[in-house]
């Protein structure tokens, strides 16, 4: 069984989309990964990737970096992708409906320092970090204290 930490080398932008797909082909209503690392880590290509593995037609899934939240029905649910890099307050997160979105969609939240004391404790957090060798290579760590993580990390591992 696999433990948390744990980590995971993403050798392409190729590896990172096929790794977000089998992580999202076990999830559903009121799973929420926290998506952390500098800007061009790879957050939102992970998210893109997870949310287009989960629509019946594979459509286009900009970043939320203006928009804050993009919402996406899918065969699954609904799934929030949110960026709240530009928030100033814990209060603003509220005023989104994040919170309320939590219980009922599958949730990914870029920058979720912002959370502050929102931060929900059954969410998977997925660290991105570039190489500084390898432009496409990510390294991943994946933390939780929610059980159920660690048989879908090994599942998609």
């Amino acid at each position: 069984m696999i433990k948390a930490p744990y980590s995971i080398t993403l050798n392409s932008p190729h590896e990172t989309a096929e790794f977000a797909a089998r992580l999202g082909a076990d999830a559903g209503p009121g799973d929420i990964l926290l998506l952390e690392g500098s800007i061009g880590s790879g957050k939102t290509h992970f998210a893109r990737s997870l949310i287009q593995s989960l629509m019946d037609m594979p459509e286009d899934v900009p970043s939320p970096t203006f928009t804050l939240v993009q919402a996406y029905d899918t065969q699954v649910g609904e799934i929030w992708h949110c960026d709240l890099y530009r928030l100033g307050t814990v209060d603003e997160i509220e005023e989104l409906g994040l919170i309320d979105a939590f219980d009922h969609a599958i949730c990914l939240v870029e920058w979720p320092d912002k959370l502050g004391p929102l931060k929900p404790k059954t969410a998977l957090t997925l660290s991105f970090q570039t190489d500084p060798e390898s432009m496409d290579t990510r390294h991943l760590t994946v933390s939780w204290c929610d059980p159920k993580w660690a048989l879908r990390l090994e599942n998609a591992a």
